[in-house]
């Protein structure tokens, strides 16, 4: 099956550049319905004008944002060096304390297929 998302442009270039391997979600009703093997092709926001597509290796849920950053190698979100609280606080700028409780956190481990310029 393949999923659509919307993806910033600096995630998105991380994933392009393979420097990213490991996509942040809250684990909402659209992100249960991803499974392993499915594809995930990601819009370039916001301008749209570049996709890429990736395979979904595995699945890891946490109950928080923070749990997870300390349990995954900072590698494989491309945050190197960045301090376990800034991106939480980063994240929190997408997803509200609020979702993050209501729905609990997904780590989507990806590997990229393919990229398209010319998409839209």
């Amino acid at each position: 099956m393949q999923h659509t998302m919307g993806l910033y442009e600096s995630p998105f270039n991380s994933i392009k550049s393979s420097k990213k391997s490991v996509e942040v979600r809250l684990n909402d009703e659209k992100r249960r319905k991803i499974s392993i093997d499915d594809s995930i092709k990601f819009t370039k926001v916001p301008e749209s004008s570049e996709t890429l597509t990736v395979k979904v290796l595995e699945l890891r849920e946490f109950p928080t944002f923070k749990e997870m950053y300390e349990t995954i190698p900072a590698s494989d979100f491309d945050t190197v060096g960045d301090p376990v609280d800034l991106m939480v606080q980063q994240t929190y700028e997408i997803y509200s304390p609020e979702q993050e409780k209501e729905w609990g956190t997904l780590a989507i481990t990806i590997k990229l297929l393919e990229t398209d310029t010319n998409s839209i």
